[in-house]
């Protein structure tokens, strides 16, 4: 666990070892959440990078016999 520190323009810089991990790159969006006592930061995937996230997902359309 590292430590920041916000400047007086409210900013924070994410630690070099973070942005790795998680793939992070200049213009990610991420959604400011406050939990009770603590901020988290979650980053905004879009639609097409979760492509395939879910291979074992039955995305077929079941119809009922009575319905066209």
């Amino acid at each position: 666990m590292e430590t920041i520190k916000i400047s007086p323009k409210y900013q924070v810089v994410i630690p070099r070892s973070v942005r790795e991990a998680m793939d992070l790159k200049p213009g990610t969006r991420l959604q400011v959440v406050q939990f009770e006592d603590r901020i988290e930061l979650i980053p905004l995937r879009s639609a097409e990078s979760l492509r395939g996230s879910l291979p074992e997902l039955d995305t077929r359309v079941r119809r009922d016999a009575d319905r066209v």
